[in-house]
């Protein structure tokens, strides 16, 4: 797999995707990275990259002129077809499934914005717009990052354990289940037994108990593409009305 990613900063990345799961698995030749700079496609003295928003306005908005040939000049490189990615507001909320998808791409292409943000016309570029969420960032790069992070651990091989995706969050439309290490006792709380048992079958048991009731109390809006059975849906019930008991209890 190869990622890229075209920005005014690019030497923000190299620390990041030089180091642990991802350095591991870049070292390993699982995917490759290249952090491309968008002032070498600009052609003046100064390779300005922005310009004042017509009409008016706070700030400056990144021109649309180095965008389509850096974007048109990086795509062309390489037989293999780039899917490129612009961050804005206004995008599709970033989630585990296009993670998922983006995984299965052979080359994918990070636009990474500035400033206000980009020139209208730039989009007319992207294959799909992200969002991170409803927040503001100081550019892309970050979201980029992100992205790549969630990608990368996708890649059969990266996390080493083949099962790691299999039981994190999001996985089967749940939150991961709760987890404990030693001691097994503190402070006065106790992990809870049956993770003690040894018993696989119950522990299995558990677990799924445990993501369903996670999920419930803290994200029950993921719920709906969860597939439980009546008997968990009663469990995820229960839950919802443990919380917000609770949540009454401490106010």
């Amino acid at each position: 797999m190869v990622l890229e990613t075209l920005s005014v900063f690019p030497e923000l990345f190299e620390p990041y995707m030089s180091t642990s799961i991802m350095g591991r698995a870049r070292t390993a030749g699982l995917f490759s990275f290249e952090a491309h700079d968008l002032r070498d496609w600009t052609h003046d003295r100064h390779r300005t990259v922005d310009d004042a928003p017509f009409g008016g306005g706070q700030g400056m908005l990144m021109k649309p002129g180095p965008i389509f040939e850096a974007v048109r000049d990086i795509v062309g490189r390489d037989q293999r077809r780039a899917h490129v990615v612009f961050f804005s507001p206004c995008g599709k909320t970033f989630a585990q499934a296009d993670a998922q998808r983006l995984a299965q791409k052979e080359r994918v292409l990070f636009v990474c914005g500035r400033y206000e943000g980009m020139d209208e016309r730039v989009y007319e570029l992207a294959d799909e717009v992200l969002s991170m969420g409803d927040f503001v960032l100081t550019g892309g790069e970050l979201a980029a990052l992100c992205v790549m992070d969630a990608v990368v651990r996708l890649i059969p091989g990266a996390l080493g354990d083949a099962m790691s995706n299999v039981d994190e969050s999001f996985e089967g439309g749940l939150l991961e289940y709760a987890q404990y290490t030693r001691p097994a006792s503190f402070e006065g709380r106790e992990v809870p037994a049956v993770l003690l048992s040894g018993d696989h079958a119950r522990i299995a048991a558990w677990r799924r108990q445990s993501a369903i009731a996670r999920t419930a109390a803290w994200r029950p809006d993921l719920l709906g593409g969860a597939n439980l059975t009546s008997d968990e849906w009663d469990l995820a019930y229960r839950a919802q009305r443990t919380q917000h008991e609770e949540g009454e209890a401490d106010a």
